[in-house]
């Protein structure tokens, strides 16, 4: 398997402070890694080390088969980069933002002007090309954002938290417009807050923590090392919720969370189910809903990250068999 990314033992400090302590990854290429972890965990000082912004104080990258630090100048002829916040000039059009990058790449006039068009159309933005940017929605400015990031035709893609601040849909149209990149065959590696986001789209996931991967693997085998799954029941009558949680209490022999007239708890052995059902049959309490579902990324991000940041990091498959 040929990979587009490759870091090993990757460190960088600001004093006292590990930005990254030790840092491991690779990317195949055409697959888009997710990248999660809290504020300060390391996410965005990865990313700049990776697209050459800042040298490592320890360890080794290649991106693209070169090495960061030694060749740096053949690694950023094939990436590209959106960081947090849309990075053109307000005061150019669509166009100009788009056909300036071309240039500064040494594109030929004719051949900036084509590629911007193209582009602006792959992006919707075409009916705006001629406005100047401050005149653009957040959505349509993070749109034209990303579009100068592939004026180069980049082999791999830095996305650096592309969607923060985004509504729903712009942050949808953000989704399908990434999903197409991976299906021209483009590797990207993506930092990102919502964890629904890692979830619609990467194909494998690393989680950060104090400057270390604590955990790797595909969304589903994150969601299993919890080892449990999670059961929630919320009866028609909300005033016989009391029991309900009564019974899930005695059932499971864990008390559950309680929270919008439901009643959650995380299962290990789904047999529960059945108990649970006769119980509330007992006490003629009719359930409107009664789910079992896999942990959910948010409630495994809370568990890799919030009770002991700074354990060593293992693949998920190697935890899921441990």
């Amino acid at each position: 398997m040929r990979y587009a990314i490759q870091a090993e033992g990757l460190a960088k400090h600001y004093g006292a402070t590990k930005a990254l302590d030790g840092v491991g990854l690779v990317v195949p290429q055409g697959r888009l890694l997710g990248v999660l972890g809290p504020n300060g965990a390391g996410k965005t000082t990865a990313v700049r080390v990776l697209a050459t912004l800042i040298r490592p104080d320890a360890g080794r990258a290649e991106v693209g088969g070169f090495d960061v630090v030694r060749d740096a100048h053949q690694v950023r002829s094939l990436i590209g980069l959106t960081g947090q916040y849309a990075s053109v000039d307000e005061s150019l059009t669509g166009t100009e933002n788009l056909v300036m990058i071309g240039r500064l790449l040494d594109l030929p006039r004719r051949a900036a002007k084509a590629r911007a068009a193209e582009l602006l159309t792959r992006f919707e933005l075409t009916e705006a090309a001629d406005r100047a940017a401050k005149t653009y929605s957040g959505g349509m400015r993070r749109r034209l954002d990303l579009a100068a990031s592939l004026v180069g035709r980049p082999q791999v893609l830095f996305l650096d938290e592309p969607t923060t601040g985004l509504d729903p849909r712009s942050r949808t149209e953000l989704w399908g417009v990434v999903r197409s990149l991976i299906a021209d065959g483009v590797t990207v590696l993506l930092t990102t807050q919502y964890l629904e986001e890692a979830d619609q789209l990467a194909d494998d996931i690393v989680v950060f923590d104090h400057g270390r991967v604590i955990a790797s693997g595909t969304p589903d085998e994150l969601k299993a090392t919890t080892g449990t799954q999670v059961l929630e029941l919320k009866p028609v009558d909300g005033e016989r919720l009391g029991q309900a949680e009564s019974v899930v209490a005695t059932v499971v022999g864990v008390r559950p969370d309680v929270a919008e007239g439901r009643v959650s708890v995380r299962v290990k052995d789904p047999a529960v189910v059945p108990a649970i059902v006769r119980a509330l049959d007992d006490l003629g309490v009719v359930a409107a809903e009664l789910t079992l579902r896999k942990s959910s990324l948010d409630e495994v991000f809370l568990a890799l990250t919030g009770d002991n940041p700074a354990q060593p990091a293992r693949h998920v498959k190697e935890a899921v068999s441990a």
